[in-house]
């Protein structure tokens, strides 16, 4: 569905008012384990940034720095949750990410922030397989400050019609992730004797 040009209007005067605290605020849930859509809030801050309502600069290190406080947050709960205490398909889930943590140390949380749907969850194993806070900060600093800027780009560039856009590029990336971590689980897993 295409936008008008006063629904653009609308969505960025409301940015405007939220300006960057506003992006900051709505990057921190999708990094605490909560499925909200960050593509669709970068794209409306991608267009805020085109139209000059805030420097791209400035966007991306809000966006940034709203994935790291949520990150932590979900990390924080992955360092005290307790396997004992988890279901066996939730215990299941875990040995098998501590297993890839323990193949692929913190570059798996680097990919893992490039890919939808493991770059919102990611954290809660992170912290469960007790990686290590600063590489962790510094991979998932630099996934999704990459990410980020791919998709504030992509608002800049594309000012028109950006309702559909999610389902473009959003859909593929998220196909590319599930594949992404089904072959990471298959390695980790290794082969059946």
């Amino acid at each position: 569905m295409w936008q008008s040009d006063s629904d653009r209007a609308a969505k960025g005067a409301a940015l405007t008012q939220l300006g960057p605290l506003g992006v900051f605020l709505l990057m921190i849930p999708e990094s605490a384990c909560i499925p909200v859509p960050s593509e669709a809030m970068l794209l409306a801050a991608g267009f805020a940034v085109h139209d000059g309502w805030m420097p791209f600069w400035v966007a991306l290190a809000a966006a940034t720095a709203g994935n790291l406080v949520g990150s932590l947050i979900a990390y924080g709960l992955g360092r005290l949750a307790s396997a004992r205490s988890a279901g066996a398909w939730a215990r299941s889930g875990l040995a098998r990410c501590d297993a890839v943590f323990a193949r692929y140390g913190t570059r798996a949380v680097f990919f893992a922030r490039l890919m939808p749907l493991a770059r919102t969850f990611v954290s809660l194993p992170a912290g469960h397989a007790r990686v290590g806070l600063a590489p962790f900060l510094a991979m998932t600093a630099a996934g999704c400050a990459i990410w980020s800027a791919a998709f504030l780009l992509i608002g800049m560039f594309v000012v028109t019609g950006w309702a559909g856009l999610p389902d473009v590029v959003g859909t593929p990336l998220l196909a590319l992730g599930a594949a992404g971590v089904v072959v990471a689980l298959l390695r980790a897993r290794g082969p059946d004797r």
